[in-house]
């Protein structure tokens, strides 16, 4: 059972002003309380033992919360790799809410080495599923008094990467961290062991990950071997960098021809929910949700780094200079 009434909105439409997090089911069943029972129960009339059912305590949920911490949207995804419990509260849809709480589920899904997803959608919901690559199938169906159809979404597993030669394979450490003093080692790590690449996607570029002394010198060491266009970045909100004054694009203004810098252009990408950085030696760190601080990452990880970095360029081809951060202040 998975409604939500979000498509058919522009860039306009959505909102930044709200997180997505994941949610322990005992702790947090209060949140989602109150954000399904309105939603299913009041609104839709999907009867209450419907509603909750044995999967819930063994399912993983998201709950999207506005900045005073109010939660505002939910979903779940179960053991059985079946995403649902899709809802969002009626003066917060067409915001971009039910965007990040799929996205953030499809990347939990990929990170338990899911194949393949699936999903009960309303039927008139189908259109916003399929903007993400659900493919429907099977006939309509009644679910709690409302009609629905089946939807499912592969998620294939990232490209093998042949192995490098047994001497030149680096030593492997994990990265992985949840507080701001692990992440800046882990970034660190990753920039200074770059030979002539680095990826990085991120929100607001991180200034307290990538604009501190030591990471502003391990950059500018970087730019000195770089290739040109060597050190990439997706920003999805640039707007934000240059208000910050962030000192990495003063570094990326002086030494243009080895920075690159695009801003995500579609309404998915914009919502992409996680960030991350890579380098050319197959590390990296990646964090679910950018506005948490978990992360999971390794120095030599290649077939998540090649996963990534195929992401990347994916994203990298549909988006649009950042001409706002690529003009020299005179």
């Amino acid at each position: 059972m998975s409604g939500n009434q979000e498509s058919g909105h522009g860039l306009d439409d959505v909102a930044t002003d709200f997180t997505v997090e994941h949610a322990d089911y005992a702790s947090d069943l209060d949140a989602l309380r109150a954000v399904r029972e309105p939603v299913f129960i009041d609104e839709q009339k999907v009867p209450a033992d419907m509603e909750w059912d044995e999967l819930d305590p063994k399912s993983h949920h998201v709950v999207a919360r506005d900045l005073d911490g109010k939660p505002i949207g939910t979903g779940r995804l179960t053991p059985q790799h079946k995403i649902g419990r899709m809802a969002v509260l009626a003066n917060w849809r067409g915001r971009g809410v039910g965007k990040a709480l799929l996205l953030t589920l499809i990347e939990r899904a990929r990170s338990l080495n899911y194949g393949l997803v699936s999903l009960h959608a309303q039927v008139s919901a189908i259109g916003f599923y399929e903007r993400f690559g659900f493919e429907a199938y099977g006939r309509e169906f009644d679910e709690a008094g409302i009609l629905h159809r089946s939807m499912r979404l592969a998620l294939p597993p990232p490209e093998v990467v042949p192995p490098r030669p047994a001497e030149s394979v680096p030593d492997a450490e994990i990265l992985d961290g949840n507080d701001l003093h692990s992440l800046r080692e882990g970034s660190l790590r990753l920039i200074q062991e770059s030979r002539r690449r680095l990826w990085i996607y991120s929100r607001d570029l991180d200034p307290l990950l990538y604009g501190g002394p030591k990471a502003m010198a391990a950059i500018k060491e970087l730019a000195l071997r770089a290739e040109d266009g060597g050190i990439r970045m997706l920003i999805q909100n640039p707007g934000a960098v240059r208000d910050a004054e962030h000192p990495l694009i003063a570094l990326s203004q002086r030494l243009s021809s080895v920075f690159s810098l695009r801003q995500p252009d579609t309404e998915i990408d914009l919502q992409y929910p996680s960030a991350f950085l890579i380098n050319d030696l197959g590390g990296y760190l990646f964090r679910p949700l950018a506005t948490r601080l978990e992360a999971s990452g390794s120095s030599w990880g290649p077939a998540r780094q090649q996963q990534l970095l195929e992401y990347f360029k994916q994203v990298w081809e549909r988006a649009v200079s950042c001409a706002e951060l690529r003009q020299l202040q005179l």
